[in-house]
């Protein structure tokens, strides 16, 4: 990238129709934030809504909240709100539990639907990529492993595997839309469709998609999906996650987590389960109200533009970064882990480096908040609600500081969380 420089920066920011929205979060002063894609920053009505919730609800009304406030609605309310970012139709997700146990039901379910076709006896093979992110794999091994019915988990390198490995003995494929290393984004409509060749259902990740990406599940004639809150949507940290189930496999879904709250009739009291129609017979227990009602302060921002929006000014900022990283910081030992290619790219962007995680270190301590992942990954998230291309520049600028001085521990002790 030519002639590109702080003021040049300035001025981007002063004409993006987004800039507007940052004013609609609560942003430490002189920090940048470029660890969005790991937890997003607090929208500033959700501390008025957490009082709301606490003084009013829980404080005075109690437990008729369940009724006046909407708390029992909430998981579905939740969840239609959600569906216009991932190209879902309404009724089809829910809010509820975490992505992990969101996980296990998807799983269950496409295991089961398989369980009923005509070839089920060859079907037991579970395909993801060695490199998901490491609950998807260990769901899957602790569900194949609880079921002792022959399954097994094929693991891929690269995605070129998938056109290979995907057969007649594919039960489920499984994958994350973005990449959490790499910031590699899968063609989701192709390898549904390739899945679906085969016979193959197809189960999405979004955790690191939904809010950043566009995601059109339904065009992708998607099987299943997941996906976390807190992340670009901005939910909270560890807010419950989502499940989205499309209408066609709805009457079909069965998952082991039959709880009460997935009863066709949760307060007839009955002593034997009967699944509820629809989405909600994803649903399991009594839901953690204090954090899903704080999701919607995130989801609220999103009702002020559109993906497509979002998604252009999220390849401007990764655009930007990969350029003044590579061209400012051009004779150090970075490597670029994430593509190029805008098809294939989600929003975040990852560079190796042999001291990756004592440069984060110390770019934290310089207010540039960014993270580390194994091995020797320093990944940046470009969250395009908030971030400003500014913040691009001086983030960049510190970093060719720091690895310029090598003002960087080299021997620091990582951390509980990295």
């Amino acid at each position: 990238m030519q002639n590109i420089d702080r003021q040049s920066c300035l001025t981007l920011d002063r004409d993006d129709p987004l800039a507007p929205l940052r004013e609609q979060f609560q942003l430490p002063p002189h920090l940048i934030y470029l660890d969005g894609n790991s937890l997003g920053a607090q929208p500033k009505i959700a501390l008025q809504r957490a009082s709301q919730l606490v003084q009013e609800e829980w404080g005075h009304d109690l437990i008729q909240s369940w009724n006046k406030a909407g708390w029992f609605d909430l998981p579905s309310r939740l969840g239609n709100l959600i569906a216009p970012l991932i190209g879902a139709d309404q009724n089809e997700v829910v809010v509820s539990d975490s992505t992990s146990i969101n996980l296990f039901k998807a799983i269950a379910a496409a295991l089961d639907l398989q369980s009923q076709s005509p070839d089920a006896s060859q079907r037991k093979v579970i395909v993801t990529e060695r490199s998901n992110f490491p609950t998807d794999i260990y769901m899957a091994e602790g569900i194949t492993r609880w079921l002792d019915r022959g399954y097994r988990i094929h693991l891929i390198d690269s995605p070129e595997e998938l056109s290979q490995v995907i057969n007649g003995q594919t039960a489920l494929v499984m994958l994350t839309h973005v990449n959490y290393r790499t910031g590699y984004l899968h063609d989701m409509a192709g390898v549904t469709a390739l899945a679906h060749q085969n016979g193959a259902l197809c189960l999405w990740d979004l955790a690191h998609s939904v809010g950043a990406v566009e995601v059109d599940l339904r065009a992708a004639n998607a099987d299943y999906a997941v996906g976390c809150c807190y992340k670009y949507l901005n939910g909270g940290p560890g807010a419950p996650a989502f499940i989205w189930v499309p209408e066609r496999h709805q009457a079909s879904f069965q998952q082991p987590l039959t709880g009460w709250w997935g009863h066709a009739a949760p307060f007839a009291m009955q002593d034997h389960f009967e699944a509820t129609t629809g989405i909600r017979r994803a649903l399991c227990g009594t839901q953690a109200i204090l954090s899903l009602a704080l999701i919607e302060s995130g989801l609220s921002i999103f009702a002020q533009t559109n993906m497509a929006a979002l998604r252009k000014k999220s390849l401007a900022l990764t655009d930007l970064f990969i350029d003044l990283v590579e061209s400012r910081c051009a004779k150090h030992d970075l490597a670029l882990a994430t593509p190029r290619s805008h098809t294939q790219r989600g929003s975040h962007v990852s560079f190796a480096h042999p001291h990756a995680y004592a440069v984060i270190q110390a770019l934290i301590e310089r207010g540039v908040v960014g993270d580390y992942r194994e091995p020797s990954l320093m990944r940046f998230g470009f969250t395009p609600l908030y971030t400003r291309f500014v913040d691009v520049w001086d983030a960049v600028e510190h970093l060719r500081d720091i690895l310029d001085q090598k003002s960087y521990r080299s021997d620091i002790q990582k951390q509980a969380v990295t």
